[in-house]
């Protein structure tokens, strides 16, 4: 099944001559359920988690100010609570303000959730949520009561910088992406554990050997972030480089939280299983383990043909096609040691989609994020992936060697969405209206979100397969 439309407000129309190019939606297999505007603030990541009857989206925003509503405040952009329990009516019900800045100078970028009925030390009847404070800090709220969210400990301050961190439910340990100012990379990672979180204990601080103080040499690429599978899988998928010079490391976690904490180059070494290293031009900023697919092709040879994968998926930094293309690769990580590419995927520049191009659309055009949670109706066979100007894009993944596209949804522009510019050879400002699906999450019901960075708010998605 497949729809398509296309639909300017009056508003858009009405925008300034140096801003141009704006589009309705139009959609293969999926379909706008719900919309927040999210108050015209620039979103990064969402998180959906469903909490004593209630599921909430949780956004973390990059810098700038907006008009809280709830309030009547400007405040500066940092963390949007919306109540998505009916999906087709999305309630804003809270603003954190974060750090003051612009873009990646400020905010709070970063967001996880775990109910304290899922944490071994956590208070049962609570609600926790983990946030970085721009680029400075990472701290712990209580949102049991979303409409009224109170910080409840700091864990770490003092940093230069942070990003997208993640947070095991089941037993508290939480990875955090840090910036210690004696680190020689601009992000690492940090161990702490948040079972209790009223107490954070931190564990030790990790990277890639020759990131560590007092090494020597070119660092290597920083860290972007992590996917754990927590006790069971015993296993960390760490992404360092978001366009460039990228490295997939899959870490033992047990090894990593036990071994010696001083960040020696052997102690570094040691929970390391594999690595997979990219070329310069491309990067690792999404890491998501699907392990076990069934690969029916092979289904009859002598090890069965199932197969662990891990989708890798670039980052594209630069508006317009100024930089090599950022896409999907699909990396075979069934001996782990030694991890091997044996695919990927792009959105064709072309696509009947981009109405004549999407370099020529405006804004970014290439993959950003995957979703991370993965519920049994997509597990191993459907994977979404943001691509900026290009929307949504829904890729099956059943036969790993052959990924294909099985939907895509690109939102509407609005009155809200905010103009990307470039310069041309005379070095005159050149500017476009054009929708960048940022970041997205799936819930355990099947629902897609979506989030914009240039302020056209949040998209909740169905997928039609």
């Amino acid at each position: 099944m497949k729809t398509a439309c296309c639909v300017l407000s009056a508003a858009v129309l009405a925008a300034s001559p140096l801003v141009f190019a704006q589009h309705g939606s139009s959609a293969s297999n999926m379909a706008l359920a719900g919309h927040d505007d999210l108050q015209g603030r620039s979103a990064y990541q969402p998180f959906v988690k469903e909490s004593r009857g209630r599921w909430l989206a949780y956004i973390g925003h990059h810098g700038g100010k907006a008009l809280n509503t709830l309030t009547g405040r400007e405040e500066d952009n940092g963390t949007s609570i919306v109540d998505v329990t009916d999906p087709r009516k999305p309630r804003y019900v809270a603003h954190i303000p974060g750090e003051p800045g612009q873009a990646e100078s400020g905010g709070a970028q970063m967001v996880r959730v775990c109910n304290g009925s899922e944490l071994p030390k956590g208070d049962k009847s609570k609600v926790y949520m983990l946030r970085n404070f721009g680029n400075q800090a990472h701290e712990l709220w209580d949102v049991t009561t979303p409409e009224k969210p109170t910080r409840l400990a700091l864990v770490v301050d003092k940093l230069r910088d942070t990003h997208k961190s993640w947070w095991e439910c089941d037993s508290g340990i939480a990875y955090l992406v840090s910036g210690l100012p004696d680190w020689r990379v601009r992000r690492m990672t940090q161990v702490f554990d948040l079972s209790d979180p009223a107490h954070p204990r931190f564990i030790r601080n990790f990277g890639l050997v020759g990131q560590q103080p007092g090494a020597t040499g070119p660092a290597p690429t920083e860290l972007h972030g992590m996917i754990s599978t927590g006790p069971k899988g015993n296993r960390i998928y760490f992404g360092y480089g978001t366009n460039k010079s990228g490295v997939l490391q899959i870490v033992d976690r047990q090894k990593l939280i036990s071994g010696p904490p001083e960040p020696t180059p052997a102690n570094l070494l040691a929970p390391q299983v594999g690595r997979f290293d990219m070329n310069v031009n491309n990067g690792a900023h999404t890491t998501l383990p699907v392990p076990g697919i069934q690969v029916a092709e092979f289904a009859k040879d002598k090890d069965g043909g199932k197969r662990d994968i891990v989708v890798v998926v670039d980052e594209s930094l630069a508006n317009e096609c100024t930089e090599p293309r950022q896409m999907v690769w699909i990396v075979d990580a069934t001996d782990e040691r030694t991890p091997v590419s044996i695919a990927t995927y792009t959105v064709p520049e072309s696509h009947p989609s981009s109405s004549g191009g999407f370099c020529s659309r405006g804004g970014r055009f290439g993959s950003h994020s995957s979703n991370e949670n993965q519920p049994p109706m997509y597990a191993g066979h459907y994977v979404f992936v943001a691509w900026f100007n290009a929307g949504v894009r829904a890729l099956d993944i059943s036969d790993p060697y052959h990924p294909r596209e099985a939907g895509y949804y690109i939102p509407a522009t609005t009155d809200k969405t905010d103009k990307r510019c470039v310069k041309d050879a005379s070095g005159a400002e050149r500017c476009k209206v054009a929708i960048q699906t940022n970041n997205l999450e799936v819930d355990d019901r099947g629902y897609i979100y979506a989030v914009d960075r240039a302020n056209t708010g949040l998209h909740i998605i169905e997928f039609k397969h």
